[in-house]
């Protein structure tokens, strides 16, 4: 997997080098092609994004704007071409839009940059490297499912990585307090207990992108479902299980942090398109402290 991010990396600064060509000054560049590169490699686009969120603490295609107005600073700074010219050859349809991309990486606009030389911020090109660490085994296991369904009540929230999502704790906090066993009854197969779920995540993983959060339990496909429960199919296919035990939110996203350094760089398999599910076990009345198990969709590298 280091590899194929680095493979990654090399297609970000192929692909800027092609819109620096005077051949494709005229014609605007697509993004790169990952999905092709993921083929070729052996992958999925799917896995691929998602890696490279999680190591890279960026989105790939953020990722690529900073290389991107990196690349085009030289260009501004040198004022050989109009900026019309040169956002034009960096994909973008006019000096304006160019103008705020340009802005939101550098803090300056284009034409101050040209007059003042400044002010400029870099993004270097990333490498990544595998670390020998996992001093700390981490409690995992491998559990083929078949098809079931996730039920309860969804809403659609903004994904923040550190600390306690607030869009997340005033959706459950607005439950009635009756409802909460009323789920954990309904729930008649694995993952048990009350779940945390998020779907429709951006393989980006970028902050602030909406996904889907439900607060539910899992159920068999054949379980009648009550008809003011929103429901999720999950299909069938393999997950790996993370078990943590600590701080709550901490602990657990510390283990997700590390699915990602250490678990998927060492085993051989991959994430695949699905649900990401939290069974909370045990935990404290103040639910600082917590015994969860991530459930991630995995399949065969």
């Amino acid at each position: 997997m280091i590899s194929a991010l680095n493979r990654l990396v090399d297609l970000v600064e192929e692909h800027l080098a092609e819109r620096t060509a005077e051949r494709l000054a005229e014609h605007p560049a697509q993004e790169p092609d990952v999905g092709g590169l993921a083929r070729e490699l052996g992958t999925t686009e799917y896995h691929l994004r998602r890696m490279f969120s999680s190591l890279a603490g960026m989105p790939l295609s953020e990722y690529a704007r900073r290389r991107r107005m990196t690349v085009a600073a030289a260009d501004v700074v040198r004022g050989e071409d109009g900026l019309l010219g040169i956002a034009v050859r960096y994909g973008y349809g006019s000096a304006e839009a160019f103008g705020r991309a340009f802005r939101a990486v550098h803090g300056a606009g284009p034409g101050e940059v040209r007059r003042d030389g400044g002010p400029l911020r870099a993004q270097p090109q990333l490498r990544f490297h595998l670390t020998v660490e996992g001093s700390i085994p981490m409690d995992t296991r491998l559990a083929d499912r078949p098809a079931f369904r996730l039920i309860g009540h969804a809403a659609r929230v903004p994904l923040i990585h550190q600390g306690v999502n607030p869009h997340i704790q005033r959706h459950i906090t607005a439950l009635p307090q009756e409802e909460h066993p009323r789920l954990k009854a309904l729930g008649d197969t694995e993952p048990e207990g009350l779940l945390q779920v998020c779907d429709d995540l951006d393989p980006d993983g970028a902050e602030g992108s909406e996904l889907t959060y439900l607060h539910g339990v899992a159920v068999s496909r054949d379980t009648p479902v009550p008809g003011d429960l929103d429901t999720i199919e999950v299909p069938a296919g393999e997950w790996a299980v993370f078990r943590t035990a600590g701080p709550y939110p901490q602990a657990l996203q510390t283990t997700w942090a590390a699915t990602a350094t250490e678990w998927f760089p060492s085993n051989p398999w991959r994430l695949r398109p699905g649900p990401s599910i939290v069974a909370v076990l045990e935990r404290a009345d103040d639910f600082t402290t917590a015994t969860c198990e991530l459930w991630l969709p995995v399949e065969p590298a």
